[in-house]
């Protein structure tokens, strides 16, 4: 890990994560190291916004989910933070590698995308490099940062199984849950799941959102082949 620079005053951040033992697990990480200061933390977007000014941080380490009801909040949130302050620097903390989420939170301000997994080594690397106004990655995330940029979309569609392949379909076609329950001859609630895991891997908010993103990948045209 490359060694903070002497006299650099100390990286001030900001946890956000709906888990207080997430929060808690890392503070004590991070404040072992001396050119670290985690000055706040927050357990949803309202608290997150009403001590962002208060605490000034130069890194926020945001996970992408805050809620159970929904798995990418936290994007609709880094618009927020760069909005009010963008001096400070959002890194996505994330469990999904996932090239839709990762385009979508560079587009809305993050400086960094880094799976939950990452080695601690590399997150307080990555830190030191956000709070001095770079990017930061991952080696998964920027593996796919690196296609994005290329451009090699090639493959995309394979992580959609050939149920959410039909979901994405039905649902680009305009049905609503009831319906796509009783299309594929399962429950609502089964069909609004496996709706829930499309818009997710699509990396949409709504339903109006599906048929123009799973068109770009070519979902729309393979639905049902397999």
């Amino acid at each position: 890990m490359a060694s903070p620079e002497p006299g650099a005053a100390p990286a001030r951040v900001m946890l956000v994560d709906d888990h207080a033992i997430v929060r808690r697990g890392l503070r004590s990480i991070l404040e072992l190291e001396p050119d670290i200061q985690v000055v706040a933390e927050a357990g949803d977007r309202a608290e997150a916004l009403r001590v962002l000014e208060e605490a000034g941080p130069d890194v926020i380490l945001l996970d992408l989910k805050l809620s159970a009801d929904h798995d990418t909040e936290g994007l609709d949130l880094c618009s927020e933070i760069v909005r009010r302050r963008p001096q400070s620097n959002v890194v996505i903390l994330s469990t999904f590698l996932n090239e839709s989420l990762l385009n979508q939170s560079l587009r809305r301000g993050a400086k960094a995308y880094v799976l939950k997994e990452v080695d601690l080594v590399e997150l307080v690397r990555i830190i030191r490099r956000v709070s001095q106004g770079e990017s930061g990655f991952d080696g998964r995330s920027a593996a796919m940062v690196r296609a994005l940029v290329a451009g090699e979309h090639a493959g995309d569609e394979e992580d959609f199984t050939a149920r959410e392949r039909e979901v994405t379909e039905l649902v680009a076609s305009g049905l609503t849950n009831a319906e796509i329950g009783r299309t594929m001859f399962v429950s609502e609630s089964t069909a609004k799941f496996h709706v829930r895991n499309v818009m997710r891997k699509l990396g949409v908010h709504s339903r109006a959102e599906v048929a123009y993103a799973a068109g770009k990948r070519g979902l729309l045209d393979r639905a049902g082949r397999q």
